[in-house]
C-alpha cells in the first residue's frame, strides 16, 4: 500500500495520542476535521447537522482511540464512525420530517446544482443522485475522500472484493449513462 505524508503523519499522531499526548489529538483533529465535515455534509446535505455529526464523531474518536489496535486503519475507522453517525441522523430525520418536504428541498438543490455545472458533470451528478445511498457513500469515500479500496471496505463494513466490483460496476454504469445522454 502506498502511503502519503498525511497517512504517515496520521499514524504518528494516533500513536502519540494513544500514548497520552493531548496535543497530538488536537493535531489529528486539525488534520482530518475538514475531510470529516465534508463527508458528513455530503451524506446528510445539511451543513448545521453535518457540523454536529462531525463533532459527535470526534467525541467518539476521542473516547475510543486507545482501543484502535492498528494506527494504519485510523482513516477508515474515522470515516466508519462518522458514517454511522450520519445514518443515525438520517433515521431520526426521517421520523421527524415528512418525506415530501425533504424531496422538494432535494429537488431544488439538485436543480441549482445542475444549472451551475457543465452538461457532462450534470449528467454524472444526476446519475449518481439516482443511485442508492450505499453506492453514493462508496463513490464519495473512494473518489472524494481518497480512501483506498481496503479503507472504504472497512468504513462500509464490506469485503474489499465487493468494493472493487461495485466500483467497477459504478464506472461502467456512469460511462454508459454519459454515452447515452451526450449522443
Amino acid at each position: 500500500m502506498k502511503r502519503d505524508s498525511k497517512q504517515v503523519l496520521t499514524e504518528l499522531l494516533v500513536l502519540r495520542t494513544q500514548g497520552g499526548e493531548e496535543r497530538a489529538f488536537t493535531q489529528l483533529y486539525e488534520l482530518w476535521a475538514k475531510d470529516v465535515l465534508k463527508f458528513a455534509s455530503f451524506v446528510v446535505k445539511d451543513s448545521q447537522a453535518a457540523e454536529e455529526i462531525a463533532q459527535e464523531g470526534w467525541v467518539s474518536v476521542a473516547k475510543a482511540l486507545r482501543k484502535l489496535d492498528d494506527a494504519t486503519r485510523f482513516r477508515a475507522w474515522l470515516f466508519q464512525i462518522v458514517r454511522r453517525r450520519c445514518i443515525d441522523w438520517i433515521r431520526r430525520r426521517q421520523t421527524e420530517r415528512k418525506g415530501m418536504e425533504a424531496l422538494k428541498e432535494e429537488r431544488a438543490s439538485q436543480e441549482t446544482q445542475r444549472e451551475s455545472q457543465s452538461e457532462e458533470s450534470a449528467v454524472l451528478s444526476e446519475a449518481i443522485q439516482k443511485m442508492d445511498t450505499d453506492t453514493r457513500l462508496l463513490i464519495h469515500l473512494f473518489y472524494e475522500s481518497g480512501l483506498t479500496v481496503a479503507e472504504a471496505a472497512v468504513a462500509l463494513e464490506l469485503p474489499a472484493g465487493t468494493v472493487k466490483s461495485r466500483l467497477f460496476a459504478i464506472r461502467e454504469k456512469l460511462k454508459k449513462e454519459l454515452e447515452r445522454t451526450l449522443k
